[in-house]
């Protein structure tokens, strides 16, 4: 399965899809009103197969939700579910039910078998109009699912899901292994004694967004202009996410490239937040990650993650001599066993190397071998 993503055209008919996303948002209202409605009578929770025949028959006598396809009300009623089961599951874990949302945020619906046809060209028919998209690559395989996002600024993506064949792309072995280490100033440390700085976009941005964010706060609730002020304000973030998400993925194929297994420590990103706030929102490790291991999946590389609780900045990497404390502040120390000078971050990372590489499946990757500075 692949996923590929479009932009459509500005054009005065997307009002249409507009309004179907707005329509969609009713009728996700209307669902979890009815669950919440269900449970208080009944105790019970409301099954899909009946919720999705009670909103068919509601469809036929109410015009504006007819903007919305059959299909895409199913799959309405089908993400409630989902949301509802993954409650039940996880409830303990702090996972909350689905709730109501604004219709002006609502931000999508998706077609399965019916409701589109792709035409020559950059062309698709939706419902019965013809909307044009950025072309920017072939879609190859069987559509399965098709999507239609609307961002907040407004702006449409048609995602589409197609079974695609697998593609045969050149796969190439370093034969080498490397541990990476976290930190706040520099973005990761790696165990061959190379450092990554990270640009920290939001922190270059953060004087245009505070300017933009006053500029809205001061106009009138309601006002043109205050809409105008929360475009830009949408924007200048919009920007820090993008600037972000290219240098990421750009790193993920540098790193995959050099290296046949990655190793790292698993973060409690929950914890790191409360303690640092928006430094951490700014690096983004988490996003990082699941770029990286996509990308590594792709290549056919390893992503190791070892033990949380592993004192990796502790235990010397020359001797394994763990000391009892180690303080934060601290960025440099001398192992009291063997005498030998250790940096934080460095040391850490080499430590991560070892345990990763004592985890790692290296059948698949002609028995890497570790990459650790001289």
């Amino acid at each position: 399965m692949k996923t590929l993503k479009f932009k459509l055209y500005q054009s005065s008919r997307n009002k249409h899809l507009k309004r179907s996303i707005n329509a969609a948002g009713v009728i996700y209202n209307h669902c979890i009103a009815l669950h919440k409605r269900y449970y208080r009578m009944w105790g019970k929770h409301l099954n899909c197969s009946k919720l999705q025949s009670h909103i068919a028959k509601l469809r036929k006598r109410k015009a504006f939700w007819q903007q919305v396809g059959s299909q895409a009300v199913q799959d309405i009623c089908q993400r409630i579910e989902k949301a509802y089961q993954l409650f039940f599951k996880h409830h303990k874990k702090g996972v909350r039910p689905p709730n109501f949302k604004k219709v002006r945020r609502y931000k999508s619906f998706t077609l399965k078998q019916a409701g589109y046809k792709f035409l020559t060209g950059n062309r698709i028919k939706i419902g019965n109009r013809v909307y044009q998209y950025w072309n920017s690559r072939e879609i190859e395989g069987t559509v399965k699912t098709l999507t239609i996002k609307r961002t907040i600024l407004g702006e449409l993506f048609m995602v589409v899901v197609v079974d695609s064949v697998d593609e045969s792309e050149t796969k190439f072995e370093t034969g080498k292994i490397a541990g990476f280490d976290f930190g706040l100033k520099t973005f990761l440390t790696c165990s061959d004694g190379s450092k990554i700085e990270s640009p920290q976009f939001l922190k270059q941005s953060l004087n245009a967004i505070k300017k933009a964010s006053r500029q809205h706060s001061k106009k009138r609730k309601g006002s043109a202009s205050r809409e105008r002020a929360r475009l830009n304000l949408v924007r200048k973030h919009e920007d820090v996410t993008n600037r972000r998400s290219d240098w990421f993925w750009k790193l993920a194929h540098e790193l995959t490239n050099r290296f046949d297994v990655l190793c790292f420590e698993t973060l409690n990103l929950k914890g790191m937040q409360r303690l640092w706030g928006r430094n951490i929102s700014d690096l983004a490790f988490g996003e990082f990650l699941k770029i990286l291991e996509w990308v590594a999946t792709k290549k056919g590389k390893q992503v190791v993650f070892i033990d949380r609780w592993y004192p990796s900045s502790k235990t010397c990497s020359n001797c394994g001599h763990v000391l009892k404390e180690l303080a934060l502040e601290v960025r440099e120390w001398r192992c009291p066993s063997c005498e030998s000078v250790n940096g934080r971050d460095e040391n850490a990372a080499i430590n991560i190397c070892a345990v990763g590489a004592s985890t790692a499946k290296l059948g698949d990757v002609r028995q890497a071998k570790p990459a650790i500075a001289v």
